[in-house]
C-alpha cells in the first residue's frame, strides 16, 4: 500500500513539473517537486494549478483570496517578473490581469490595450479581463464593447459575471433600462450573493430603495444558512451594501 501511495504521489509530481514547465513557472517549482513530490504536489495545486484552471469561478476565486492572504503581491511580483525575463503576450496577458486584480485599473487597461493587438485578439478571457479593466477604468463605452464582442462570439461564457459587468457598464452610461435586464437575470438565473449585491447597488443608485432592500431580503434568508466562513466570505460585499445603504439614509 505505501508502495502504491508513493508511486501516485511522483506521478502527480511529474503531472505538476510538465505543467510548470509547459506555463514558463519559475523553475524552483520543479525542484520542490522534484525533493518532496507529496507535499510540493499539494502546494502546486493551490498556488498555482487551481487557480489557473477552469474551475468553477467560485473556487476559483476562494482560492486566490486564500493565496491573496497568505503573500498580497506574490502574482503581481511573479508577473513581472516572467514579463521580464519573457515579454510574450502571453505573459503580458497575464501582467495585466495581475495588476487589474491589484487594483491598478489605469496600469492593467494599457497592458490589455497592447494585447488587443496580438495573437490573443479574440481570446475570450483576455477580452472579459480587457473589458473589466476599461470599465474600472472609467471607459464603460469601450468595455461594452468588448463585452458585446464576447457575447456575440459566446453566450454561454461567464454568464453570471457577464450579466453583471454588462449591467455595471450600462448603469455608467446611464443606460439604466438596459441595466436592469442584465442584473435581473443575474439574480434569476443564479440567485449568488454577488448578484443580489450588485443589483441592490444599482437599485440604491438610480432611486430604486424598495428595490434595493428586496434584494437584502434574499440575502438575509440565504444567511440562515450560512456558517463562519461563509460570512467571512462575503464580508466584504455586505460591507459594501451596508455602506451604500448607509449613504442613502443620510441623505434621506
Amino acid at each position: 500500500m505505501a508502495y502504491l501511495l508513493s508511486i501516485i504521489h511522483i506521478l502527480f509530481a511529474i503531472f505538476f513539473a510538465i505543467h510548470a514547465v509547459r506555463n514558463n513557472r519559475e523553475l524552483y517549482w520543479v525542484m520542490i517537486l522534484i525533493l518532496f513530490p507529496m507535499l510540493g504536489s499539494i502546494v502546486y495545486f493551490f498556488a498555482v494549478y487551481l487557480p489557473s484552471s477552469r474551475m468553477p469561478h467560485q473556487v476559483r476565486k476562494a482560492t486566490n483570496a486564500a493565496m491573496s492572504a497568505l503573500d498580497p503581491g506574490r502574482e503581481l511580483r511573479e508577473a513581472k517578473q516572467a514579463f521580464d525575463l519573457t515579454p510574450s503576450a502571453q505573459n503580458q496577458m497575464r501582467l495585466a490581469a495581475a495588476y487589474l486584480e491589484a487594483g491598478d485599473a489605469q496600469q492593467a487597461a494599457q497592458l490589455y490595450e497592447g494585447c488587443l493587438q496580438g495573437p490573443f485578439a479574440n481570446e475570450k478571457e483576455m477580452l472579459y479581463g480587457a473589458a473589466r479593466a476599461r470599465l474600472q477604468n472609467g471607459q464603460s463605452a469601450a468595455a461594452l464593447e468588448l463585452l458585446q464582442k464576447i457575447r456575440g462570439a459566446d453566450a454561454q461564457f461567464r454568464k453570471e459575471a457577464m450579466y453583471l459587468l454588462f449591467g455595471r457598464a450600462y448603469a455608467a452610461e446611464g443606460q439604466n433600462a438596459e441595466a436592469r435586464v442584465e442584473f435581473v437575470e443575474a439574480v434569476t438565473q443564479f440567485g449568488s450573493v454577488e448578484a443580489y449585491v450588485e443589483y441592490a447597488l444599482w437599485a440604491l443608485s438610480v432611486g430604486e430603495v424598495a428595490t434595493a432592500e428586496a434584494q437584502r431580503d434574499e440575502i438575509n434568508k440565504l444567511k440562515q444558512h450560512w456558517n463562519k466562513h461563509h460570512l467571512a466570505f462575503h464580508k466584504e460585499l455586505l460591507q459594501r451594501l451596508d455602506q451604500a445603504f448607509a449613504r442613502v439614509g443620510k441623505k434621506a
